[in-house]
């Protein structure tokens, strides 16, 4: 069983800037040291909560402090580029780390952004997103001239076409045909596991769903694969979670459960995006008990923490309803706290981790 860090990055909006960004390039080599096989990392434009506005550019920040973890996007928002330019950046970070890009990808989920860019259409950003990664994997794949006509972008190299200086080409990702692309998937039995199994994606269950809906995201992927005669690879599944591991489960529940504390508004933040999705304003006082309970719900169910022997049993509590994956993804929270956070990372990657997989064998 592999092991894998997730991180939106989700800071509370008075942190500074700098420095949330410092923490989580730190957070990432040191996820690097300790042998965790990847991370992946968020992108959002319009929310000072969510600041990596454009994760392609913070990866290539850690190549020459990282050796072998993998960098991956979680996810682009491919509607609000040109597939053009994403298929050039994500071909360069590919070389420039020796072919260690995973390629997140997704419609777009934060309304802030959807009316940044004018894309408010939640169906027509699910089309945006499958026609820019296939004029991405046609980029990848042919040589000029290139011509694709869609429904949202025309892309056309024909006359400008110069082979012995190389003009007009552009240039190819390391990895051949192209870096593995992975979908988030949030709903069970839903078009995203259909979409993911027809065009061979890795599937991710995300970190803020419950166990019962991890697992039927599973069952829902096995079944699109099996219509269309292909093997679900259980080992290709990334299954992430919220974990902390502290000296006490004490000490891990006063942290989870804290009234101003980081996990409270980590699940506060995102339900209340999810609540306030396509609604003007700020909830009102019955939304936001509503949000409320939720959050409390999601401490009680949707985080795994305790000492390291609690942890280890959640987890295999965990696996053992939801079934095989091939990596666990831990998702990087703030660092409120940091040397209990690298403490945790520690714990989890060199005593949690190998017994869990004893377990998982």
């Amino acid at each position: 069983m592999n092991l894998g860090i997730f991180a939106m990055p989700l800071h509370h909006p008075d942190r500074n800037w700098r420095t949330v960004l410092q923490e989580d390039r730190e957070m990432i080599i040191l996820a690097d040291k300790l042998g965790y096989s990847e991370v992946w990392i968020g992108e959002h434009v319009a929310s000072k909560g969510e600041p990596i506005t454009y994760p392609l550019m913070f990866l290539a920040s850690v190549i020459g402090e990282t050796k072998q973890i993998k960098l991956g996007t979680g996810v682009i928002n491919l509607p609000h580029r040109h597939p053009a330019h994403v298929a050039g950046e994500v071909a360069m970070l590919d070389q420039m780390s020796n072919g260690r890009v995973l390629f997140g990808i997704g419609p777009g989920g934060l309304s802030c952004d959807a009316e940044l860019f004018d894309h408010l259409d939640g169906d027509e950003r699910g089309r945006m997103m499958v026609e820019a990664i296939d004029i991405m994997e046609y980029i990848w794949t042919s040589d000029p001239p290139y011509k694709f006509d869609g429904e949202f972008w025309t892309v056309s190299i024909k006359d400008a076409v110069i082979p012995y200086l190389g003009v007009g080409e552009m240039g190819k990702p390391l990895q051949k045909p192209f870096p593995p692309i992975a979908y988030a998937m949030r709903s069970p039995r839903s078009s995203a596991s259909e979409l993911a199994a027809s065009r061979d994606w890795i599937p991710i269950a995300g970190n803020f769903i419950p166990s019962d809906f991890v697992r039927s995201q599973w069952e829902g992927f096995e079944e699109a694969c099996d219509k269309l005669g292909k093997k679900a690879n259980r080992n290709n599944w990334r299954v992430a979670r919220s974990i902390l591991i502290a000296d006490s489960d004490a000490a891990a529940l006063e942290y989870v459960h804290a009234p101003d504390g980081m996990f409270r508004f980590y699940f506060r933040y995102l339900f209340t995006l999810a609540k306030m999705r396509g609604r003007p304003g700020e909830p009102d006082t019955v939304a936001k008990a509503e949000i409320e309970a939720q959050v409390e719900d999601a401490l009680k169910t949707m985080v795994i923490a305790g000492s390291a022997d609690t942890v280890l049993d959640k987890l295999i509590a965990f696996r053992d309803e939801v079934g095989h994956f091939g990596t666990l993804v831990a998702t990087g929270h703030d660092w409120d706290d940091a040397a209990l956070w690298r403490g945790s990372m520690r714990t989890l990657a060199e005593d949690v981790l190998p017994r869990l997989a004893a377990h998982a064998k």
